[in-house]
């Protein structure tokens, strides 16, 4: 039979030694297992790129175990849970604030989820902000070594876990509102929209009012030179590419940015109509 699979994504970095210190309590507790790093490079406390990461990977990754860790209130009150899924052939591992639900909706729904409060299989000790180490781990590592989900913790309703926060695109008189869910270290921004939510083979790509026109391409290397191309990416969805360079850079875009998308050769319709807006300074409490 093939070694079980534990899939791990954390904020943690490669510069301190979490990871590695992760890694070593696993190879402690469940030495068969192999142990796949989704990626280490979240942001620092960014649960919704964690969580959207987890979910572009979750239908790719093997069945067995995920482990995620993208934690900020780690110490406080948020629940430590284990999500099963797939009808027991994988289940999700992590704290309870968003960071696993994306995932977990993508591959059908919990079919059970406990809370990871049988301190019996945490390691022993007095920190509080390791849980990556000192929780999620051995739960993690009991689930590979064939434990039982419940011995890990008091099974809990999964409509209570606390939902992830992934927006959605909507359309008015305007045009289509995307947003910037992602960019990739290649520069490409990946939208919040799918290829049939585009307008037509060419689209009007307006960025904090300035206006580009974008056309559909299926390679990179189809878009010409100072333009922009609208492309399919490996989750289905639609980004923003340029030709060898960064999309995100060449249109000022970060991630969580707003993006309206009309027809080519239609003008946005808050450039033709407008109410003056008078601004004033707030007085401070």
């Amino acid at each position: 039979m093939n070694a079980p699979i534990i899939s791990f994504l954390s904020d943690y970095g490669t510069t301190d030694e979490f990871v590695g210190v992760v890694h070593s309590v696993l190879a402690d507790l469940t030495p068969q297992t192999k142990v796949i790093d989704i990626t280490h490079g979240i942001d620092a406390y960014d649960i919704r790129a964690g969580s959207l990461a987890l979910a572009r990977s979750v239908e790719y990754l093997c069945p067995g175990v995920v482990l995620a860790v993208v934690d900020p209130g780690v110490g406080s009150d948020r629940r430590p849970v284990a999500v099963e899924v797939g009808g027991g052939q994988s289940v999700l591992v992590g704290p309870d604030n968003g960071l696993l639900a994306p995932a977990v909706a993508m591959v059908g729904g919990a079919s059970r989820a406990v809370v990871l409060n049988n301190t019996a299989i945490h390691l022993a000790g007095d920190a509080t902000t390791f849980d990556g180490r000192d929780i999620f781990a051995p739960a993690a590592a009991h689930l590979a070594n064939g434990g039982d989900l419940t011995d890990l913790g008091e099974l809990i309703d999964p409509g209570t876990l606390v939902p992830g926060v992934v927006p959605v695109a909507h359309s008015d008189t305007e045009g289509l509102h995307a947003e910037v869910l992602w960019i990739d270290q290649f520069g490409n921004a990946q939208l919040n929209i799918g290829p049939e939510d585009l307008p037509g083979p060419q689209a009007q790509i307006t960025v904090a009012g300035r206006p580009r026109t974008a056309t559909q391409v299926t390679g990179f290397d189809q878009v010409g030179p100072g333009k922009l191309g609208l492309m399919v990416d490996a989750s289905g969805l639609i980004a923003l590419v340029v030709a060898r360079a960064s999309a995100a850079a060449d249109l000022g875009v970060s991630c969580g940015d707003p993006v309206l998308i009309t027809p080519a050769g239609q003008p946005p319709a808050s450039s033709t109509t407008g109410t003056p807006v008078a601004l004033t300074q707030r007085e401070e409490n």
